[in-house]
Formats: C-alpha cells, structure tokens, sequence
C-alpha cells in the first residue's frame, strides 16, 4: 500500500493565511474576530518528537505525531490523546512508504502526565505501550484507503474512573482540509488506558451525504452531564451539541441534541448549530474563574486556532478570539485546551505540519477588569 502526501492532505494546507496575531478575551457579539498586538502567545515546550523535552523517539519510538487531546483521571493524571504516530524509520509528513510496518504507523497513542504545572511544559510519566520502549496503539485501524486509513482520537473524558476516548473512523483523505469517514465511535478503559474496548453501539454512522453532525466529538464534563461538541467530517462544518447523563455515556439513545430552543432527544439530525463553520479540531472547557465555557478551533480558511466564549454550552458563543496564526507558526493545526488552564493563563496543544510534532503553547488573555 503506497501512502504519502495522500495520507496527510487533510493537514498540508493548515496555517497557509497569514493573519495578525491576536489574543483578547470578551464575550463579544458575533462578528469580525478580535485583534491584540502580536506576540502575546509563545511556544512553552515542544513535547514530542526527539527534540522535545520528553523525548520521545528514544523512549517510546515516537519520532512523530500530532494533535494532544487531553482531560483528566481520577487520579488527577492528565492524559494526552495523540493522533497517527510514526516511528524512527519514518522520513518526515511528504515521505512515501510502501509498508505501514516499516515506518511503524500508529493511529493514536496515549500518555499519561502528573505534571500539574504547565508553565515549565508538560513532562510525561509514560506512555501506554504493548513492550518496553514502544507506543501502544490504542484502537487498531486497517490503513486501506478508501476503506479505513485511520482512527484518529477526537476527544477524551474520564467519569466514575473510566476513561472514554472518541474517535473518527477516516475512509479517505481528499483536499486540504476534507476528508470523509465512516463512522464516529467511542473505545472505553477501566485500566488506567493500558487496554480500551472499542464500544460497537456507539458507532455514529456517516450519511451518504457526508454530513452527520458527530462524526468529530468533543467531551466537557460538567453537572451531571456530559457534553458532546460535534461537527461532520472534516474542518468546514458548523458545530453542534448534544449532552447525556455521565453514567449513560455509552447510550446513544439517551443523548439529548440542542435545537436552537431545547434539548430534544432522538436523533441529531433536529440539532442545530451553535457555531457557524468553518469549524475543526473542537476543544471545549468550563473556566471557574472566568466563569465562562471556552470553545477553542482551527479555522481554516484563516490559518489560524481561536477562541469563543459562552455562559452556556449551547451559547451565545462569542465571537472568534484569534489565538495562533500561520505567520507565527507555520502549518499550524489542532488547539487542544489543557486541562490546566485558568483565568487568564490559556495553555493548549498545537502542531505544526512540517515538524509534525506537538507543542504546549501559552497565551495570556486580560485580565476580567480589562473586558
């Protein structure tokens, strides 16, 4: 099987705007997005690839992979959700290889961290891994395009101390930005993550249309319930949301979907959105001290990772918050909030195309006296 530029498409053109950099906070009207002077967001530490402060090439054989979804355990670890992951025969995102073996091509992997402080970085205690010094792969994925090239984590979330893991199951990449899948679902754990079972009932179907609303599903836990932010395939779709008692996570029948006036249980398709696209990557949030939900995305068209604001999950979402653009770090995509953001320190995951490696970034918003 030849993979290649093919596999990776659907994150080439990620950061191609050049926007100005921006990072105010406000739960401002719908409109243009906000605008602040430059430089107010900085690389914290690279924590992938053999250059990053974890090193994990020459630990867990990671020499590259992306995306850095995260939520806590009950323990208080914060674990990190990674995408497709390559090993040390890998040549970099535009290599071809005839064999997925040869380049040791995982669709997701996970670490587990109890480094609490984001200032310095995010230090890993370890990987899950099926022999010493080497990655697990979480949920296994065929790798045939057109069938099943990949299942990439969406979003994770831990209640009662199980830990559950969305995920798209990816049928094709097409242009930058597009791709189409075949189903979302969800894989649970009851063993710290070092196993999952993938939970068949969950499977959320694409249409023919390649337009179901919750094919890429992010988790916030909050009150009893688990909100579930979806948008379709790919990085265009508007957002939507659906909750579910915590204890019912794995029902899809018990999931109520917000219709623009209630919440209405059934089927997603009366859902209606509560952000209107271009919409990818979802990372969603309650701050206690800004007493705000906090939405973060790639925009695409923008090249850039921003942020919205709401008193509630179903909105009024604010407008978007530009946060890191391509002019600072080129091929930018993802924007994964960390767990440990607070008030105005803003902490989140970000990968970069050409380096194909994740980072923890910092931006510091105003402060609520300033708003």
């Amino acid at each position: 099987m030849l993979w290649g530029m093919m596999m990776f498409s659907h994150r080439a053109r990620a950061g191609a705007a050049v926007v100005v950099a921006a990072v105010t906070v406000g739960l401002a009207p719908p409109g243009a997005a906000q605008t602040a002077p430059r430089g107010q967001v900085s690389r914290v530490a690279a924590i992938t690839g053999a250059a990053s402060i974890n090193d994990t090439e020459a630990r867990y054989d990671i020499k590259g992979t992306d995306l850095g979804i995260m939520w806590t355990d009950e323990r208080g670890q914060i674990l990190a959700a990674f995408g497709d992951t390559f090993g040390a025969n890998w040549a970099g995102p535009d290599s071809v290889a005839a064999d997925p073996a040869v380049i040791d091509w995982r669709s997701n992997t996970l670490a587990r961290s109890s480094d609490r402080n984001p200032a310095d970085g995010m230090s890993f205690d370890d990987f899950v891994t099926d022999r010493a010094g080497h990655a697990k792969e979480l949920v296994p994925s065929l790798k045939r395009d057109g069938v099943e090239m990949t299942k990439i984590p969406t979003g994770g979330v831990n209640v009662g101390g199980r830990n559950y893991l969305a995920y798209m199951s990816v049928r094709h990449f097409g242009q930058p930005g597009q791709w189409t899948t075949n189903y979302s679902g969800v894989a649970y754990s009851d063993d710290g993550g070092q196993t999952w079972q993938d939970a068949l009932t969950t499977r959320r179907l694409n249409t023919p249309g390649c337009d179901e609303k919750f094919q890429m599903i992010a988790y916030a836990r909050r009150d009893g319930f688990v909100y579930a932010f979806g948008t379709p395939n790919g990085r265009f779709g508007d957002a939507y949301v659906a909750r579910v008692p915590e204890q019912r996570l794995l029902d899809n029948f018990a999931y109520e979907y917000w219709t623009g006036k209630d919440w209405q249980r059934g089927t997603s398709a009366p859902a209606a959105p509560i952000v209107g696209g271009p919409v990818g990557e979802l990372s969603v949030r309650y701050d206690q001290i800004l007493n705000s939900w906090e939405m973060m995305t790639l925009d695409e068209s923008r090249g850039a990772i921003v942020l919205r604001l709401a008193p509630q999950p179903t909105g009024p979402w604010g407008a978007p918050i530009t946060v890191a653009t391509a002019s600072q770090y080129p091929h930018l995509y993802g924007g994964f909030l960390n767990p440990d953001s607070s008030g105005s320190d803003l902490y989140f995951t970000m990968t970069q195309y050409d380096r194909y490696n994740v980072s923890l970034m910092h931006a510091t918003l105003p402060t609520s006296g300033s708003r």
